[in-house]
This record gives structure tokens, C-alpha cells and sequence, in this order.
């Protein structure tokens, strides 16, 4: 999925992303937003690093596990994620990182009017000072239609659906 990220590039500096890292680590309502493997990536993540947990999420698929990290009851306390190194960044390999972080700050969700959609999750700092139409004009250009067609291979990426989400077409 290296080619998304490469697309990505063109409206994302990677400087601000490395320097936010906001994608990289969650709060406890914000769980939901866990990247999803293979189980078979999933189990070679286990052995390359130990201490990473992981839940199921349907059939074949598998989400990280940060229920244990959290120290506080604070809902608003952050945990990154077991693959992100504070002055590293990401310690996964491109062919290992999951489709979900390659697409961050896109998401798809079904909408019960639209089928499944894509959509941008708007808490990014980096993409709110891009302009919608490069946006767009992004997803317009092949992405949404690669992105959609990946959901539709790989179901347990589809988010429910939220006001929060801005709708993109």
C-alpha cells in the first residue's frame, strides 16, 4: 500500500506528520479507530514484537489491544500505539503497516442511504490546512475508488458511520 502513501504525500507533509503523531496513539473513545491486520500479519507483529497485543475483529482480521496500557481512569488519557517510536515514528515496514494508517486521515464508512463512503476524520491537525478541493480533487483522482475497492476485499476496515466524520464527495 505503499503507492497510498506516496499519493497522500501530496497534500500531507510528512515533517508535520512527524511531528503530530496524533494517528498513532488513542484515547479510550477512540479504540475504535485501532488499525486492522491479517491474522497472519498480526502473528508475525506478536513474534517481531512481544509486548503488542492484539483482539479479533471478524473473521480474518485482528486490531491492536491497548485496553492494558492505560494508566488512569481519565477518558481523555492517550496511549500510543505499541508500533510507534516517540523520535522514530512508525517501526513497521511498508509492507506490513495497515491499510488504515496508509488512509489516515481518510476513513470508509457505510452509510445506510450511500453504501460505504469515504470520508475524512477531521481531528487531523495536518489536513485542516489543506484546502477541500485538493482534497478532493485527490479522491478524484483514483484514491477514493482504490480505497473503496480495498473495504470491499477487506470489510473490517468500514468504521461506523458518525456526524463526526466530514462526508467528501
Amino acid at each position: 500500500m505503499s503507492g497510498v502513501v506516496i499519493v497522500l504525500s501530496s497534500i500531507l507533509k510528512k515533517s508535520d506528520c512527524a511531528a503530530c503523531k496524533f494517528c498513532c496513539s488513542f484515547r479510550r473513545q477512540s479504540l475504535w479507530e485501532t488499525p486492522v491486520f491479517s491474522k497472519e500479519i498480526a502473528q508475525q507483529l506478536k513474534e517481531d514484537f512481544p509486548n503488542a497485543m492484539f483482539r479479533s475483529v471478524g473473521k480474518s482480521s485482528m486490531t491492536i489491544d491497548l485496553s492494558m496500557l492505560y494508566k488512569t481512569n481519565n477518558p481523555d488519557e492517550e496511549v500510543p500505539c505499541y508500533f510507534l517510536d516517540k523520535n522514530k515514528g512508525c517501526l513497521l515496514p511498508a509492507e506490513l503497516k495497515p491499510f488504515d494508517c496508509s488512509i489516515w486521515p481518510f476513513r470508509v464508512v457505510n452509510k445506510i442511504d450511500n453504501g460505504n463512503t469515504v470520508v475524512l476524520t477531521p481531528t487531523c491537525p495536518a489536513v485542516n490546512k489543506v484546502p477541500r478541493e485538493k482534497i478532493l480533487e485527490l479522491l478524484d483522482s483514483g484514491l477514493r475508488e482504490k480505497i473503496l475497492n480495498y473495504a470491499k476485499e477487506n470489510p473490517a476496515i468500514i468504521k461506523e458511520d458518525s456526524e463526526f466524520f466530514e462526508v467528501l464527495q
